[in-house]
């Protein structure tokens, strides 16, 4: 054998050995000061269990109609608070915290193995959200999504169109982007990969702040109980862990082969200046749904029930009308 063609196997086996067992020797230090997320409930927070898992909601107002809010990534039900309240005027306003995000428990797998099924998956998250409705006595709702909370109210309404009375659609994403790519699925799945995964996704406490800014248009208005209010959930037990369970379990939404069979009405509500789902994404939502009114708002970003409140909630209630 040639001298060249040795020395290449050699440097093959050398680095085909580096990554199967690297990232068993990567050190994994044990995330400190963690507690359960009971721990970091506010006065007004609510935990019940759904689907064995314990999950952490707020509930305000009375009546019709009843709307269920499903927030963002990264985000909870703090992400609601400027609007949670005067919403509740005119009904019932459940708001809820996804798995994996906010004080909803973290459910981790056994081994290699769901004890159940794995609650990080968009069907488990769209089951959740209808079984959640039954727990608390909602027959039907109005399901407001932001981002990422937009595309599971999207796919919740065609999974159980009978639950739903309207989507109120704030930002939401649904074109390109999102989701694990099936190319690198498998190497995720890899020991190796969920050894090091949790040690990965740590680093959201920094470019978390970043990408925190970017969500508004003037990032110098983020009040200082923003920081606090998006970080704590980052010391309930686990966080770390599910992160990358739901990283891991994410797939490319398919919304946009399927917005024909939405024909319910819907509001599509985004800022004019949204840097993390471009603005004229959420244009083309309202021109592909077949009943969907568009609101703009000026000088605003990703987050508008956030930076936007009150034009916000002007738009939600003038739609409001129009279904009741």
């Amino acid at each position: 054998m040639k001298l060249w063609l040795k020395a290449l196997l050699i440097s093959l086996g050398l680095v085909l050995a580096f990554l199967l067992i690297g990232p068993f020797l990567v050190p994994i230090p044990p995330l400190e000061d963690t507690i359960p997320p009971q721990e970091l409930a506010d006065p007004d927070s609510r935990f019940i269990e759904v689907d064995g898992i314990e999950i952490h909601y707020k509930q305000i107002g009375t009546g019709e109609p009843v709307l269920m809010l499903l927030h963002g990534f990264g985000a909870s039900t703090f992400s609601w608070r400027e609007v949670l309240t005067p919403l509740a005027e005119d009904g019932t306003v459940i708001a809820f915290d996804r798995p994996a995000f906010g004080l909803t428990e973290r459910p981790m797998r056994d081994a290699d193995a769901w004890p159940g099924y794995n609650p990080y998956t968009s069907e488990a998250q769209t089951r959740l959200t209808v079984n959640l409705m039954d727990a608390l006595g909602v027959d039907t709702a109005i399901l407001v999504g932001n981002s990422a909370g937009g595309t599971v109210a999207m796919f919740t309404t065609l999974a159980y169109p009978e639950r739903v009375d309207a989507l109120i659609l704030v930002s939401a994403a649904v074109y390109g982007g999102g989701g694990t790519p099936p190319i690198i699925r498998p190497l995720l799945n890899t020991p190796q990969m969920r050894r090091v995964g949790p040690l990965i996704v740590r680093g959201i406490r920094e470019w978390g702040i970043d990408f925190g800014r970017s969500a508004w248009h003037d990032p110098d208005r983020i009040p200082p109980e923003f920081w606090e209010g998006y970080t704590r959930p980052l010391k309930a037990d686990n966080w770390d862990r599910a992160l990358w369970e739901l990283t891991v379990s994410s797939r490319r939404p398919d919304l946009p082969d399927r917005l024909g069979e939405l024909t319910l009405p819907a509001l599509v509500i985004t800022g004019d200046d949204d840097r993390i789902v471009p603005t004229e994404q959420s244009v083309r939502l309202a021109q592909e749904l077949p009943d969907a009114d568009l609101v703009v708002l000026e000088a605003c970003g990703h987050v508008p029930q956030e930076e936007c409140p009150e034009p916000w909630l002007q738009a939600v209630r003038r739609f409001l009308t129009r279904v009741q």
